[in-house]
């Protein structure tokens, strides 16, 4: 009788370990754990952001004029217009590289663009508003354009993510503000088996490569990390958390028998129980 109450109690207590278990690992992959609490009350964001214009990237710069002929001088293949050859607004604009295949201006090793009329223009640690104000300015006390109008607009901001994610690979993005949290739902989410509190973020900062660390399951560590709005190029790379979790591996195989066989020990022993009755 004593042995029958064990073996009844067995399924019952594998249950529980696996309950028990699960339990342990929700607390280790929930991101953003206490935030429903920690902003019950709305908070002022401090960390503000503009992405700043780096070498190698490209810019599609567009200017406006109610003149058109006051644009034309600066109308080259690579000066974006409206693309349809009207106006918005009573203002013209360029619409030469409108048409596939269009180059647009490349920032140089020293953060150069060549800018038709301007000549070589600085552009490194400026954002894309700085630069359009600078140009702008120019247009207006150089007597070129009095009432222009110019926008400035990154076009290869990029992020690459890899490691245990559903989706690694490059990322284009074309606005000029991406979290991490944003890439790696790009990325299609982390994988179970990924290591939470670990997410590393690689990035080239004024000639050097700096790399931070995130525990996205702390509210707090995301969003007042320096890694929390990404950069262009930067490198997102999320560790598996056990050897045994890593697809293919040895110890991944042994896992999936093992919990194989739990799972077959559980119904052998429900179905002994159920033929005693």
């Amino acid at each position: 009788m004593i042995k029958s109450h064990k073996t009844l109690l067995l399924p019952f207590v594998l249950a529980g370990g696996m309950l028990m278990t699960s339990c342990m690992s929700t607390k280790k992959i929930v991101y953003l754990q206490g935030a429903d609490t920690l902003y019950a009350v709305p908070q002022e964001i401090t960390q503000a952001f503009e992405l700043q214009i780096q070498s190698d990237d490209e810019l599609a710069i567009s200017v406006a004029s109610k003149n058109p002929e006051l644009v034309k001088p600066f109308d080259t293949n690579t000066l974006i217009g409206s693309g349809s050859g009207g106006s918005r607004g009573g203002y013209s604009n360029s619409t030469s590289n409108t048409t596939s295949g269009v180059a647009y201006f490349l920032v140089d090793k020293q953060g150069n663009i060549e800018f038709p009329v301007f000549g070589s223009v600085n552009t490194k640690g400026k954002t894309c508003k700085q630069l359009a104000k600078e140009l702008q300015q120019r247009f207006i006390s150089e007597g070129y354009i009095k009432d222009a109008i110019v926008n400035v607009k990154i076009m290869s901001f990029k992020v690459t993510v890899l490691g245990d994610v559903r989706a690694p690979g490059v990322q284009n993005f074309t606005g000029e503000r991406l979290t991490l949290l944003e890439a790696l739902g790009r990325a299609g989410d982390m994988n179970s088996s990924a290591k939470r509190e670990n997410v590393l973020v690689v990035r080239e900062e004024q000639g050097r490569r700096i790399t931070y660390q995130v525990d996205v399951r702390d509210t707090k560590a995301v969003f007042e990390s320096p890694a929390y709005y990404l950069q262009q190029n930067d490198v997102v790379y999320v560790q598996p958390n056990k050897s045994v979790r890593v697809k293919g591996s040895t110890g991944y195989t042994l896992f999936q028998i093992g919990a194989t066989a739990v799972s077959m020990l559980v119904s052998v022993v429900s179905l002994i129980i159920a033929i005693s009755k």
